[in-house]
């Protein structure tokens, strides 16, 4: 069994912290729907890429990274202060589209399947 690497722990602490910080403390309401989907860390733990996803159109994902962008001062000291690491890793935010892809590859799935039901009949 592979323990988990020091970059693993950290970036599941900045995952559930900052999860927490959305639903409490942060009143954006650029950020009122988003979900932290993920955070990877580099393994230097200077670098942590935070993954989102919110419920819109791309507008609305743009918003929110924006919003992201406003608040990573306050979200870096909060961070810091529940983290305890020697070092503060700088914050980038990305939209995570792998659940509009996910959705996309259901509905060509379904499509599939309907075209090919035998009761449907191609005149």
């Amino acid at each position: 069994m592979i323990p988990f690497t020091r970059a693993d722990r950290v970036s599941g602490l900045i995952q559930e912290v900052l999860s927490e910080l959305l639903k409490k403390k942060i009143r954006d309401p650029r950020l009122a729907m988003a979900t932290i989907t993920g955070v990877k860390m580099s393994s230097d733990l200077k670098l942590a890429r935070i993954y989102f996803t919110i419920y819109g159109d791309a507008e609305k994902s743009e918003a929110a990274r924006r919003g992201f962008e406003s608040a990573r001062g306050f979200i870096k000291r909060s961070l810091a202060g529940r983290l305890g690491l020697r070092y503060m890793p700088d914050l980038k935010f990305f939209h995570d589209d792998s659940f509009e892809y996910g959705s996309h590859i259901d509905k060509l799935l379904d499509k599939i399947a309907t075209d090919n039901d035998p009761d449907h009949q191609s005149d």
